[in-house]
Parts: structure tokens; C-alpha cells; sequence
């Protein structure tokens, strides 16, 4: 039998190891309590089983990782929670943005979220419940998705360089296909996404719902943070016209963060690209 091709990192010296068990945690990250089962971690990572297994081997004995002993299945372990305990609580960026988007989901009275960028995925920092009847809660804070699957992860991959955008997808092409999304469908997102300024789903993750996200950039640390505030809502509530009005908001909203997160930073900046409407 033919032995897989492994394309986890791109590393070639001794970091490779760390580098494809940060990639397993962040996988497993995604998710979440239900785990993963070896032959699945395998396959989104790029990892041929007995690679995956020797990782995980290694993360369970440090309590990173936990087998769940009924069905064998890995998710993270305890020690994630206690090393997190060394950081703040709430980081400067959430401080500022998450007021915003609290004010943005009041006035519109949908669904709203706060997503960043980390790595290959969109992590989700923070959930508003807005006035409508009907909530849209295709994820909760803390849920993970690789980039290319959810609008903010659209409106992410849109913020970068083409080239750039086209490797997270390649990287990513594994982990799409478990959310039914095929490579092209994703690349054909980030080109509409780029042109017209916003991200605009008009099938969310959730059957019957749409999503529509705007990009926040800001730098930290030397390097520029890829961010974004999400509406998502029943089909009926996002037509193409009340998205031109949540897709002002939003920018607005995005401009008012970038004023507040100045405060720890001289140079934030929100994108701000030129938007063609589709009609």
C-alpha cells in the first residue's frame, strides 16, 4: 500500500514536530467536547495515522490532549485551561470591540459576532443576542472553523494577499470538505469578498440563514491582526438590500473600534476598500 503523503507543515528542521502538534491541538480546538477520532485527526492535519498517533501519544501524557475512555475519541485537556490562566482574561481588542458590538446587534436586532484570525482558523470571541424573534447561533464563543468556511473567515482570507489566501486554502482543502465546501466554491468567496468589500454568505452554516461580515484590521505586536463583526440571520432578514444598511453599520462599527483600540496602539486601521454592489 501506497503511504500518504504527509502536508501538515511546511517546516523541514526540528520545529516540524511542534508545528504539527500546535496544528493537532487547533484541530482538535475546532471540535471542541465531542472530539475527534484518530483516522479524522489524521486526515484534516495531513497525517498518516501512525504520525497522528505518535503525536497525540505524546500531548495525552502531557495532559494537553484527553482520550475519552468510552469511545477513544481525543479532545484537549485540562492543562489548556490552567496554562490559559497566565494570560488576562480579556485582551485590549476585545475590551474595545465588544461594547461595539453590543451596540451594533441592539440596533439591528440580529445575531452578532466578534471573530479573529489565528493561524489556519477564525476563533469566535464574543456573541450578541439581538431583539428579533428568531436567533441565528451557528457558533458560540470559543468554536473554531478553518478559514474559508464561515463570512468572517471570507472576510479574513479577502484582507490578505491573494497568494497568501490561496495557501491557507490549500492548507485548509482537507478540513472545507468536512464542511461540505469544495476549494473552488471557497476561492470564488475570497474573490467576491475582496471585491466587494464585505463578505457575503447567502447559505450560512446554518440551513435557511445568511451571514454577512466585515474586516477589521489592526496591528499588534508588529504585525497587523486580522479580525471581524458578523451579522447572521434568517434568510428573509438579509436580503440583498438590507445588506447594504448592515454592511454601513458594521463599517462604522469596525471605524469605531479602530478609534477605541488607538488607545494601545498609534497606528490601528480599519480595511476600507473600494465596494462594487452586486445588483
Amino acid at each position: 500500500m501506497a503511504q500518504r503523503k504527509e502536508t501538515a507543515a511546511p517546516f523541514r528542521d526540528g520545529a516540524q514536530s511542534i508545528a504539527r502538534a500546535i496544528f493537532v491541538l487547533r484541530i482538535l480546538a475546532s471540535a471542541r467536547g465531542a472530539g475527534l477520532g484518530l483516522l479524522e485527526v489524521a486526515r484534516q492535519a495531513g497525517l498518516t495515522p501512525p504520525t497522528a498517533r505518535r503525536i497525540l501519544s505524546v500531548l495525552v501524557r502531557e495532559e494537553i490532549v484527553e482520550q475519552r475512555p468510552q469511545t477513544r475519541r481525543y479532545c484537549i485537556g485540562q492543562q489548556i485551561s490552567l496554562l490559559a490562566l497566565a494570560r488576562p482574561t480579556t485582551t485590549p481588542f476585545v475590551a474595545a470591540a465588544v461594547p461595539v458590538l453590543g451596540t451594533v446587534v441592539d440596533e439591528l436586532g440580529d445575531t452578532g459576532f466578534l471573530t479573529l484570525r489565528t493561524g489556519l482558523d477564525t476563533v469566535c470571541l464574543a456573541r450578541r443576542l439581538g431583539a428579533y424573534a428568531i436567533q441565528v447561533l451557528p457558533i458560540d464563543v470559543g468554536d473554531r472553523r478553518p478559514l474559508g468556511v464561515s463570512s468572517a473567515g471570507i472576510a479574513a482570507l479577502a484582507g490578505m494577499p491573494e497568494a497568501e489566501a490561496r495557501r491557507i486554502l490549500q492548507l485548509n482543502k482537507a478540513r472545507l470538505g468536512t464542511y461540505n465546501i469544495a476549494m473552488a466554491e471557497a476561492v470564488t468567496a475570497v474573490a467576491a469578498a475582496r471585491a466587494n468589500g464585505f463578505a457575503y454568505r447567502e447559505r450560512g452554516l446554518v440551513p435557511g440563514t445568511r451571514a454577512v461580515s466585515v474586516l477589521i484590521e489592526f496591528p499588534a505586536e508588529g504585525e497587523q491582526v486580522l479580525a471581524a463583526l458578523t451579522i447572521a440571520a434568517v434568510a428573509r432578514r438579509l436580503t440583498r438590500d438590507r445588506v447594504e444598511q448592515v454592511v454601513s453599520r458594521l463599517e462604522a462599527a469596525a471605524r469605531d473600534i479602530a478609534v477605541r483600540v488607538r488607545a494601545d496602539d498609534p497606528q490601528p486601521k480599519t480595511a476600507r476598500r473600494k465596494r462594487t454592489r452586486s445588483a
